[in-house]
């Protein structure tokens, strides 16, 4: 069974800081490329940041140079680093693993929810 658990969501003041962790079981966990995306209520689902599976990255424009993605294939986990957080990063945050072989492999976690507010 697949199972991917965020965890490390919370309430925190602007300027600050929060890391998110994905745990993946049940996959390949190297041979899938993993992306973070969010959801703020009324908005559509963002993509944040993601990761292939060699460890190249991508970032969406609005947390540039303010979120890092990383991977360890060896605990099965995916991170995003989150700092200078403002309030409009408010939202729910999703992982998704994703790989294509003769089919797509596609699965989501259950989110946690990240609250920037003083």
């Amino acid at each position: 069974q697949v199972q991917l658990v965020e965890s490390g969501g919370g309430l925190v003041q602007p300027g600050g800081f929060l890391k998110l962790s994905c745990a993946a079981s049940g996959i390949s966990f190297s041979t899938y490329d993993m992306t973070w995306y969010r959801q703020a209520p009324g908005n559509e689902r963002e993509l944040v940041a993601s990761i292939s599976s060699s460890g190249s990255t991508n970032y969406g424009d609005s947390v540039k140079g303010r979120f890092t993605i990383s991977r360890d294939n060896a605990k099965n986990i995916v991170c995003l680093q989150m700092s200078s957080l403002k309030p409009e990063d408010t939202a729910a945050y999703y992982c998704r693993a994703r790989r294509h072989t003769s089919i797509w492999n596609d699965y989501w976690g259950q989110g946690t929810q990240v609250t920037v507010s003083s």
